[in-house]
């Protein structure tokens, strides 16, 4: 597949963030670095306590294998449902998706969604090209309609290794693209967010505004993963 880096903006150094950061010097390459933690076997523990969990509540009937990364997203990151809300109408109108990737904070006040940060850029996936985001500096994030980041997403392998091998990170994340599709890096800054409306999943063509939100997820809207399909549901 191809890569294209891509980065907007700049990054204030001054900037006021809810953590704290320095910058004074480049971040090492990472690259290689695993983005999750593996034991002496090589087996990757924080995927063994997700399927854990995941069979358990299966088992004992309390969610359904969709469900599951819907709840521990609604745990991880308060807010998603917000830019949940952005991505399904621009998948259920097509006008609003237009207005939505011409000015992003404009397109969310439509939906009575205030964007906290200064400036929005939503971008959309296609199968030619597939967009991922990353903050090389520090932790710049949407907050105001994704909630917290993730934990890997602020971690030094996943802001270094992102822009150098994004192919490898998101086969990582358990998503295999295409080769002939190109990945856009976009680098987040002070002034300047994204958000990432990702492909309208087959199927889903019938499913009102309400249903297609539970379908897209936080990694969809960083750029990792795909919305979830209506069959996992």
């Amino acid at each position: 597949m191809n890569t294209t880096p891509h980065s907007q903006g700049h990054h204030d150094h001054d900037h006021d963030h809810d953590h704290d950061h320095g910058h004074d010097h480049p971040l090492p390459s990472h690259e290689g670095e695993s983005l999750v933690v593996e034991d002496e076997a090589g087996n990757l523990l924080a995927q063994q306590m997700v399927d854990a969990l995941q069979a358990l509540l299966i088992r004992k009937g309390l969610l359904s294998a969709g469900e599951v990364p819907l709840a521990i997203q609604a745990l991880e990151a308060p807010g998603t449902h917000l830019g949940a809300r952005i991505v399904a109408r621009a998948w259920a109108d097509p006008a609003f998706k237009q207005r939505l990737l011409a000015n992003g904070k404009d397109g969310a006040a439509e939906l009575g969604i205030k964007v906290g940060e200064a400036q929005l850029v939503v971008v959309e996936n296609t199968p030619e090209l597939h967009n991922v985001v990353v903050c090389t500096l520090c932790s710049c994030y949407p907050r105001s309609i994704l909630g917290q980041p993730p934990s890997w997403y602020i971690s030094k392998a996943y802001r270094a290794r992102t822009v150098r091998e994004p192919g490898r990170v998101l086969q990582e994340f358990g998503l295999q693209l295409p080769a002939s599709t190109s990945i856009c890096v976009h680098d987040s800054t002070a002034d300047m967010r994204f958000l990432v409306v990702p492909m309208r999943p087959p199927g889903s063509e019938l499913l009102d505004e309400d249903a297609l939100s539970r379908l897209v997820t936080r990694d969809s809207m960083i750029g990792v993963a795909q919305a979830l399909s209506p069959e996992s549901k």
